[in-house]
């Protein structure tokens, strides 16, 4: 696998913050402006909500952030110390915040893992792997929390009617239907059938419009086949504390939430479950959008989906919303990232 520094330094750009802020503003202004429910005696309910609340959603996050270190470390066979992996971690999700979901940061997270010291090939894989445990948490977690919201996942919203119809619904189970088919193929190429995954690829890219691409299928089998190698022989209690960390990340990841509207209003453990359920729908709507880190389509999105559970509160608990689970990764990538590029440019590593 070739990386292209380059390009890379132009994704990794402190500069870069200011593009999803100023879209999430601009985006966060003009909800203000053209929904007349929402006024500065709204604004002044951000100072309603329970504090204890409040501390237990950022307790998630930080619950959330030291599952993602962890998981990084026995990835990689606990190449990387504790301050590395953090390092890791912040870049990486630097990267995602300011790149469009729908693009990624996998060349981006290979390059960080390779500049601290892990082989090309082993960076390629761990980043693989990462992506299939996301992948496969959605594709086999959705089913049940969905059943367990007993069909009140899709939101009733007259805007989403007007603009999307039913839409919504067809996008999920469609997008649904892609990320589990992608999910599977990229298991089974990397651990079951590399070698076959490759000759598929080179048959499919030896069709006549397709035939330009062939050198890239090639080298990009090439890689699946080398990652393979990095887990085979790996034990049992390898994988089960990898499955179980990405468990605990996501789930810390979307009570995050449930504790945000929790510090507005009671909810049931029903409503939790539900929420829960609707942020799973709300992943793939931010998975699919063109803006950086989903800049403005979070923010509208967040409204038409929990505005029945917030009502009067909805507008300042998405602002708060983003505030904690977005917006910080902006500003300690535009942080550490100088100090990273001084340590494995420049100095010998801590």
């Amino acid at each position: 696998m070739k990386l292209d520094n380059r390009e890379i330094f132009k994704t990794l750009n402190p500069n870069k913050v200011w593009v999803p802020v100023l879209i999430g503003i601009g985006i966060v202004f003009l909800m203000f402006y053209l929904d007349p429910t929402v006024n500065a005696q709204t604004l002044r309910g951000v100072f309603d909500a329970s504090i204890w609340s409040l501390l237990l959603a950022l307790v998630f996050i930080f619950l959330r952030d030291a599952g993602y270190v962890f998981r990084i470390r026995e990835i990689t066979n606990k190449h990387l110390s504790w301050g590395r992996a953090i390092y890791v971690i912040i870049l990486w999700e630097f990267a995602s915040a300011v790149t469009p979901s729908i693009v990624g940061g996998t060349a981006v997270a290979v390059f960080i893992l390779h500049k601290e010291g892990i082989p090309l090939g082993k960076a390629l894989a761990f980043t693989m792997l990462t992506a299939i445990m996301d992948n496969l948490f959605f594709v086999l977690g959705a089913p049940v929390i969905l059943y367990l919201a007993q069909g009140h996942i899709f939101p009733e919203s007259r805007v989403l009617e007007m603009r999307l119809g039913n839409s919504l619904e067809y996008l999920f189970w469609v997008s649904y239907s892609l990320y589990t088919l992608y999910s599977l193929l990229m298991a089974l190429a990397l651990f079951y059938r590399p070698r076959v995954f490759k000759w598929i690829l080179l048959r499919l890219f030896s069709i006549r419009w397709l035939k330009k691409w062939k050198y890239e299928a090639n080298n990009y089998g090439d890689q699946i086949i080398e990652a393979s190698k990095e887990f085979k022989g790996k034990n049992l209690k390898y994988w089960l504390l990898i499955i179980v960390t990405t468990i605990f990340i996501w789930s810390s990841r979307y009570f995050m939430l449930n504790a945000l509207i929790a510090a507005y209003e009671s909810l049931s453990l029903f409503e939790h479950v539900v929420i829960f359920a609707r942020q799973i729908i709300m992943w793939i709507v931010m998975m699919i959008s063109p803006t950086p880190g989903s800049s403005g389509t979070a923010e509208f999105f967040f409204a038409q989906f929990f505005n029945e559970f917030l009502t009067g509160y909805t507008f300042v608990t998405s602002i708060l919303w983003r505030m904690f689970s977005y917006y910080p990764y902006l500003l300690l990538g535009a942080i550490f990232l100088p100090r990273w590029i001084r340590q494995v440019f420049f100095k010998k590593k801590d």
